[in-house]
């Protein structure tokens, strides 16, 4: 059977979502050698679900995030955004891109889309706002450093079943 509760869903996704991007993106023990040319593959698995994220580029991205009950898709997100503006120093994009992991760790029950609401580090601040509920939402996601917006990902998505 395909179907699953909302609680079962949504504690695979916090799981999925902290051991794939949250835990180093493509440079974590959740990559796999990618199903499109070019792209970028993350995967967890825990019993019959799998969560499959894929996605393409670096500064600016866009991917699917699907999580599946044996062969069968029951959820999926899209989203494309990335930096606004170009980075001075590849050390500074990767300070960003650990501060976003960072924020996206703290994925919320209440909407398990991305991260919390607001998270803060030092001079970075991480704010989102999400529309919806589990089965139909959307939002946008911004991060600000020193009070300049420096990243801006929208997304979409809900249940397929």
């Amino acid at each position: 059977m395909n179907t699953i509760s909302q609680p079962e869903l949504v504690a695979f996704l916090l799981q999925a979502k902290r051991s794939t991007y949250a835990a180093g993106g493509s440079d974590s023990q959740a990559a796999v050698s990618a199903a499109l040319q070019g792209s970028h593959q993350l995967e967890y698995r825990l019993g019959d679900l799998l969560y499959r994220d894929i996605y393409f580029g670096e500064a600016y991205f866009v991917g699917q995030e699907t999580a599946y009950r044996g062969e069968t898709a029951i959820w999926a997100m899209c989203y494309a955004g990335g930096w606004t503006q170009p980075m001075p120093e590849p050390a500074e994009t990767s300070l960003l891109g650990g501060f976003l992991q960072a924020a996206l760790k703290q994925i919320p029950v209440d909407y398990p889309f991305r991260g919390p609401l607001e998270y803060r580090k030092d001079e970075a601040i991480y704010r989102n706002a999400p529309n919806g509920d589990l089965s139909r939402f959307w939002g946008v996601e911004h991060i600000y450093l020193n009070n300049a917006l420096v990243y801006q990902l929208r997304y979409s998505g809900g249940l397929l079943l």
